[in-house]
């Protein structure tokens, strides 16, 4: 081998690869006309929730309010020098579907698909919330808004979600879920 020459090893690439990760996570980048920081379109996180505590109470025959708290955990390590301060806040507004089926009289199987938009964020450096109430308020409406033109201008679309959600169960059922990158949330 010439002098000179470097090797580069897997184990190289990949700490190359997490390296660079860290470095254009605070970089700008630019959605629909928007500038924006942290994970890349397309990018995604997956997850490990510890046991939680889900709590429902029935308000009218067909709406319930809910309430779930829980710790949750990063499958595998994320680059060093990536993501957000620890002490970061994000409040976030989810539009979802929840699938159940019962199974005998205390257990149900439960899957949930659907969507998560930021309202805002809270700096572990800032006392205060990027976005006021009032404007979390308003950022909720225009969402709502936004979904409601989709919904009335697709009416197949609800269709084709409840048989991807419907194939889904079907595969958890029997054990047969195969990973799929999702796009992941805009920041």
């Amino acid at each position: 081998m010439a002098s000179g020459t470097r090797v580069t090893t897997k184990r190289g690439k990949k700490k190359e690869a997490e390296k660079d990760l860290a470095l254009t996570y605070n970089e700008f980048k630019e959605f629909e006309g928007k500038l924006y920081t942290g994970m890349k379109i397309g990018r995604g996180h997956k997850w490990h929730y510890d046991e939680g505590i889900w709590k429902e109470t029935k308000v009218t025959p067909d709406l319930w309010e809910l309430s779930f708290a829980v710790n949750k955990h990063r499958f595998g390590k994320a680059p060093e020098g990536s993501g957000v301060p620890v002490g970061t806040e994000y409040h976030w507004y989810i539009l979802g579907h929840q699938n159940v089926r019962k199974l005998d009289a205390n257990t149900y199987t439960t899957s949930m698909t659907g969507l998560k938009y930021k309202l805002a964020h809270k700096r572990a450096d800032k006392g205060k919330w990027s976005v006021s109430g009032n404007g979390q308020r308003k950022r909720l409406i225009r969402l709502l808004q936004e979904m409601i033109r989709q919904l009335e201008a697709a009416p197949g679309a609800e269709k084709a979600v409840e048989k991807k959600i419907a194939r889904r169960q079907t595969a958890a059922r029997k054990g047969t879920t195969r990973q799929k990158k999702e796009p992941a949330e805009v920041f």
